[in-house]
């Protein structure tokens, strides 16, 4: 039996056992559920609270009070039982008498205060009719010591009446929407349908040019070969696809405008105006629904209507929207052509094509700059021998003139005249001090400004391959440019892997024969350092990617260790907040050992009462030590002497 009634009290003591501003969801529901089926738990619960609310730590009061406020909400025993020493609860936790203020630490005591005033509003508001301590207590503190209160249900009955006028605002705005769409839906359904047929007149324009052009029908042969052949098939259908595409061409240029302002219209305009009407119907409140749920209908069928309009187009292959966005950009540029100029001996001729008109669309710049890159070698030639006839020191010159990337030194390329530095076609705002309109940036800074710079491209040397004869068979296959790492220096050797000048080398002088017999021991020497170096290369990275490996292993190991630690904190964390007595008691063995493995240390309750050290705490006890106000007092009046003796020196 004691050991039932003490559950309870068990699972309080380690709820408020904390440094946390709320207490513990799963501990809460465990008290709870202990106390629901036994009075004695619950009378053992009260006894409890009231014992930890005396306790000399603002933090264990308040989360003692969070529970007392959960139990006092749903269960009358309980108040009952707390009504006894109600006077006593409210002096420990508001602190209103002076000689028993609220203990530290200072924060967590004004969080007490505050919650304690708000939950004996919340009480009187709920139960004070039923308990004349709660009406009294209320009284004395609001009218008598003026404690301010949160005053709740007129922030409640506040706040909904702000609710309210806002509901009541939107409703007549959404009303007064409402009549100017019944005025005006009539003329929006006409302005919509005018839109849409002309968008079908203009496709039926286009389909029919399209209809003029010949297709030519397949052969029974041909048609075989397209059973058989998916790939083929595949191809034909695609042909078929695109042939059923709407094209722009010259001739229909018009009407391809005027679809894409129909459009433009249609999907910018109308059916922003279609889903607003629908959204707007869909909120407002009538006394009269008929109106309502018959333009909804009509809304529902024109937005329908537009889809399918928009849908057909899109399967034309208009592309109306990039090509509306790509006619925007061409606004901005003026029609007009490029001529070609020509400096004479000062620089190269340079020309450029004439630019299309700006109602031309992608698929016709595609064709122009197909053709432009095509013809940019026919050109070159035909330049070089009309100059050449025409005039032969210019095709000397172009002869020899090099081939040079486009670059902005072109732009003034052979020009003597200055540079207005002040005329840039700029509109410069907040710039500071005076500006001369008339400065000149000369031609030899021009000059400067504009020098050619060109990126060193090394001619490219091929690696020509050893072909030296390998024990195994066959001929070595590497590439170096001078010698070959296995073999020696690199020479022409023929399809069999021998030296092609072998006979020359035979009629050469002794002396040559001789730096000829040393280099394969030179050659032999350099393997050898080769092969050492390589092999300790290979030893060092061994070592390097087992240190590694170790390295890695412990790492792992670490965490794994780790992870089992907090699994078994977990595990008993659980086992101490279960529904058994037995479950208490073993959690709190568990609980009061702290682990060793843990680097930070838990916040408890006695560090909050610590006070933290501040920098003007440790300036003070620097200055106010003893030793230092007395050097202090002794610099002062040594100084006050010597502006003594220094005013009166003769004085006796």
């Amino acid at each position: 039996m004691e050991e039932e009634r003490g559950k309870a009290a068990a699972l309080i003591e380690i709820a408020v056992d904390s440094t946390e501003a709320t207490v513990d969801p799963r501990l809460l529901k465990a008290i709870k559920s202990t106390v629901r089926y036994s009075d004695s738990e619950l009378r053992c619960a009260a006894q409890t609270l009231m014992s930890l609310m005396k306790r000399n730590h603002s933090q264990v009061r308040y989360l003692a009070l969070l529970i007392i406020d959960e139990l006092f909400m749903r269960s009358k025993l309980f108040r009952s039982l707390l009504m006894e020493n109600l006077d006593q609860l409210l002096s420990l936790s508001i602190g209103f008498r002076r000689n028993h203020p609220l203990p530290a630490p200072a924060s967590v005591a004004i969080a007490l205060r505050s919650r304690a005033i708000e939950f004996l509003e919340k009480w009187n508001e709920s139960f004070g009719i039923h308990y004349r301590q709660l009406r009294l207590g209320y009284d004395y503190l609001k009218n008598t010591l003026r404690f301010q209160f949160p005053n709740l249900r007129a922030s409640a009955a506040r706040r909904e009446q702000e609710r309210r006028e806002r509901e009541m605002k939107t409703r007549e705005i959404l009303l007064k929407k409402f009549e100017s769409f019944k005025a005006n839906f009539t003329s929006m359904k006409e302005e919509i349908q005018i839109n849409i047929d002309e968008i079908d007149e203009c496709l039926e324009i286009l389909a029919t040019e399209d209809d003029d052009i010949p297709f030519d029908l397949l052969d029974n042969e041909e048609m075989e070969e397209f059973q058989y052949n998916s790939e083929l098939r595949q191809l034909r259908l695609e042909a078929l696809r695109e042939g059923e595409k709407l094209h722009e061409n010259n001739e229909n240029t018009v009407v391809f405008d005027a679809l894409r302002e129909f459009y433009k219209v249609l999907v910018t305009k109308h059916l922003a105006a279609v889903e607003d009407g629908m959204s707007l119907l869909i909120r407002v409140e009538t006394p009269d629904t008929s109106f309502r749920d018959s333009a909804l209908k009509n809304l529902i069928d024109i937005r329908n209507l537009i889809q399918s309009t928009k849908s057909k187009c899109e399967k034309s292959g208009c592309e109306l929207s990039k090509t509306a966005n790509a006619a925007d950009e061409e606004d901005i540029w003026e029609d007009g052509t490029i001529g070609t100029f020509d400096r004479g001996k000062s620089g190269p001729s340079c020309s450029r094509v004439a630019e299309a008109p700006t109602g031309s669309t992608s698929k016709n710049t595609g064709d122009a700059e197909l053709t432009n890159n095509s013809s940019k070698g026919i050109e070159k030639k035909n330049n070089k021998s009309s100059g050449s006839k025409s005039n032969p020191l210019r095709g000397k010159l172009m002869g020899e003139a090099p081939v040079l990337n486009w670059g902005s030194f072109l732009d003034n390329w052979g020009s003597n005249r200055d540079v207005l530095a002040n005329q840039r076609g700029l509109e410069l705002d907040g710039h500071w001090g005076r500006v001369d309109y008339d400065a000149v940036i000369p031609a030899e800074k021009i000059a400067e400004l504009n020098v050619h710079a060109s990126v060193y491209k090394p001619e490219p040397v091929e690696a020509l391959p050893c072909k030296a004869p390998l024990r195994k068979g066959g001929l070595c296959p590497r590439r170096d440019l001078r010698v070959c790492p296995f073999h020696g220096p690199i020479i022409s050797r023929d399809d069999k892997g021998n030296p092609i000048n072998e006979s020359s080398t035979k009629e050469e002088t002794p002396a040559e024969n001789q730096t000829e017999e040393s280099t394969p021991d030179v050659d032999g020497k350099v393997v050898h350092q080769l092969l050492r170096q390589a092999a300790k290369n290979i030893r060092e990275r061994d070592k390097e990617e087992a240190k590694q490996r170790e390295l890695d292993n412990k790492a792992l190991k670490k965490a794994r260790l780790a992870k089992v630690r907090e699994h078994n904190q977990s595990v008993l964390k659980d086992a101490a907040i279960a529904s058994t007595s037995k479950s208490y008691y073993v959690g709190e063995e568990t609980g009061s050992k702290p682990s060793s493995s843990a680097k930070s240390k838990r916040p408890t309750l006695a560090s909050m009462l610590k006070r933290k050290e501040t920098s003007k705490q440790r300036l003070a006890q620097r200055l106010m030590n003893t030793r230092v106000r007395d050097a202090t007092i002794r610099q002062m009046t040594g100084a006050e002497d010597a502006n003594y003796r220094e005013a009166f020196p003769n004085q006796w």
